[in-house]
């Protein structure tokens, strides 16, 4: 394999060890468009390769156990919320934010939640001994300590919003809109955590060069992907007349492509922009004498 690796790529094995569950999905597109797609028998195997030489080992785990494991040593890296590194207190080092989740790419927050015809307003109006559903009971507890309450914490397996108010008294839940915490009458007061999606690592595997160097090399294609999101690449064509005009309300990472036609008949003009921009930027730029506007996708943005 070794004879295989491009030349300044580190040849060196890391495990991998990936989220099941609500994350699984947005995982594994964002792998795939890096070039880094994850290939196993079924969509149930808990095994998978990815075929590349920094990459020796794939397991995709739910997301509540991988922060303890990556921090055992088990596996290298990692991708999980940061929700359940908090959680699981887990001695890790993260290697930066990885801004998609199940749906969007805003974060996710546990939050405190009571029945909306409650009189609660705010973490302190809640009495001693209020009973709290919550499939986070070590933050939970930590926060209502931090806030000198004591909290009755019972251990959800799931459907936290649906308990509140016949078995407990208030709930602490991860929303991403807020919608099934409304649809389920209830109403938020309080705020413990913005939890974006994490890739982390093992402390003593980032420690050694060669595998920090492998694992940044892999976060720099995640980023890419990411940051390409959401923006199209766009060429126009424009007379010198309309230059400065057209380049003035042009939006760029930092400044406009600009060359000039063969010929001397004008400039072609490329640019990167949001995508949210474009229904808006095409028309005035045709306005201001803009020609030949071509919409390109883009895969990933490195910069």
């Amino acid at each position: 394999m070794g004879s295989s690796v491009p030349n300044g790529t580190v040849n060196n094995m890391l495990k991998l060890v990936l989220p099941k569950g609500s994350l699984e999905t947005a995982t594994m597109q964002l792998f795939h468009d890096a070039d880094l797609t994850v290939r196993r028998s079924s969509e149930v195997d808990y095994r998978a390769t990815i075929d590349d030489p920094r990459v020796n080992e794939v397991r995709i785990l739910r997301p509540q156990e991988i922060p303890t494991y990556v921090a055992d040593g088990l596996f290298d890296v990692g991708i999980a919320g940061r929700d359940w590194i908090e959680e699981t207190s887990s001695d890790v080092v993260s290697l930066g934010q990885m801004k998609y989740s199940k749906a969007t790419a805003r974060p996710v927050r546990i939050v405190l939640a009571v029945p909306a015809d409650s009189a609660y307003e705010s973490i302190t109006d809640l009495p001693q001994g209020v009973r709290i559903s919550s499939e986070y009971p070590e933050l939970t507890n930590r926060h209502f300590t931090a806030a000198g309450i004591e909290a009755d914490i019972r251990l959800s397996y799931g459907a936290t919003e649906a308990k509140a108010p016949d078995i407990v008294d208030a709930v602490v839940d991860l929303t991403e809109t807020g919608s099934a915490l409304k649809a389920a009458g209830l109403k938020i007061i309080d705020e413990i955590l913005t939890s974006y999606t994490e890739i982390f690592a093992n402390s003593q595997s980032y420690a050694d060069p060669e595998k920090r160097k492998a694992m940044e090399q892999i976060k720099t294609l995640l980023d890419g992907v990411l940051d390409a999101r959401g923006r199209v690449l766009m060429k126009l064509n424009v007379g010198a007349a309309q230059l400065d005009q057209v380049i003035s309300v042009l939006p760029s990472m930092k400044a406009p492509t600009v060359n000039e036609l063969w010929g001397g008949g004008g400039f072609a003009v490329e640019t990167v922009v949001n995508k949210g921009d474009i229904n808006i930027l095409i028309p005035e730029l045709l306005d201001l004498g803009a020609t030949d506007v071509i919409e390109i996708p883009i895969s990933k943005i490195v910069p």
